[in-house]
């Protein structure tokens, strides 16, 4: 009996996650955010680049690309759930001097349309900018919705340049920056409500460059995305620890500022973990494991990253804990190897 009640009074004091936490803000509860940073950004570069055009397949609403499409109607193309197409059709509109900046899901951009991303942006290296919804871990829709590989995939691919912003002050400069470069580029995308981190820190984002946002003697943690925003909170919770962990941000996963990674990995006596919000195989951790091997730098090093395998469906913040990317997971998994 005792065991029965003290059961049922533990699970009713935690809060019941609803479907809606399937696709639930990646913010935490009180956290500062800014709605659709990257819609607006576009819309106030646009003013001063007539050249831009939006395109999307049926995911406007849904990447934030509307704000674009009320604000230019005559910009717009809404090219229908083909995503193949949209690819096509952008690299077609480049080729006559726009600039598309293309809206997807990323599982789509990086599978289902990878060979005409491959072969008529990249290869003929078009100024099309792409900019996908749902990296990662930010779905909780099962394999379908998840692109866990993105970055491995657009990595791989010749003339691209490949940009995993970490929360909505980032992606208002990673915008222009974008527009700025000639050639393609791919960016992680972070859509609705998104979080507010990097201008407390008077963060300014470079194309290829890499910022350490805070020092720390004992742990270097080298992430990208929204890792950057857990590793800053990793770093503040194990102070009271006495643990001293320093944070570099690394946006831009290609090209990768191998000149700071290895500055700052080659510090003695700190353990290096790479945290990215993709599998292990590809991303920024092997880039960063590939660049330390070939320069002679060999700190002890982790990975925390999401595994080789097809990820489950369910609650968002029930799948972070369970794959070690939320900020309680990394915190454990750094300390344990500490």
């Amino acid at each position: 009996m005792s065991t029965a009640t003290a059961t049922g009074t533990d699970t009713a004091s935690k809060p019941r996650l609803k479907t809606s936490a399937m696709i639930a803000s990646i913010a935490a509860e009180g956290q500062r955010t800014k709605p659709a940073p990257f819609g607006h950004a576009l819309v106030e570069l646009a003013k001063q680049r007539p050249e831009i055009v939006g395109m999307t397949a049926d995911l406007a609403k849904y990447t934030d690309l509307h704000i674009f499409a009320q604000a230019f109607p005559d910009r717009f193309y809404q090219m229908g759930m083909a995503e193949q197409l949209l690819m096509g059709a952008a690299s077609g509109m480049a080729h006559e001097g726009m600039m598309p900046f293309v809206t997807t899901y990323a599982v789509f951009a990086s599978r289902r349309a990878y060979d005409f991303v491959h072969q008529t942006i990249a290869e003929e290296n078009r100024n099309v900018k792409i900019a996908c919804a749902l990296p990662g871990l930010t779905s909780g829709y099962g394999p379908s919705h998840q692109a866990a590989e993105d970055l491995a995939l657009f990595r791989a691919m010749p003339n691209m340049v490949v940009i995993d912003p970490c929360d909505a002050h980032e992606i208002e400069q990673v915008v222009p920056a974008m527009a700025a470069h000639n050639g393609p580029v791919y960016m992680r995308l972070l859509r609705g409500n998104v979080p507010l981190v990097l201008d407390e820190y008077d963060y300014k984002f470079e194309l290829g460059k890499a910022k350490l946002l805070r020092d720390g003697a004992d742990v270097l943690v080298i992430s990208s995305g929204i890792m950057t925003m857990r590793a800053l909170e990793v770093a503040q919770r194990l102070e009271a620890d006495k643990v001293g962990v320093g944070v570099l941000h690394v946006p831009t996963i290609k090209p990768l500022d191998t000149e700071t990674i290895l500055r700052e990995a080659a510090r003695t006596g700190r353990m290096v973990v790479v945290a990215e919000n993709h599998t292990v195989i590809g991303g920024l951790g092997e880039a960063v494991a590939g660049t330390l091997l070939r320069a002679g730098v060999a700190p002890v090093f982790r990975q925390i990253g999401l595994p080789d395998e097809f990820l489950k469906a369910g609650a968002l913040p029930t799948l972070h804990d369970l794959y070690g990317i939320s900020t309680d997971a990394m915190a454990a998994s750094i300390k344990g190897w500490l």
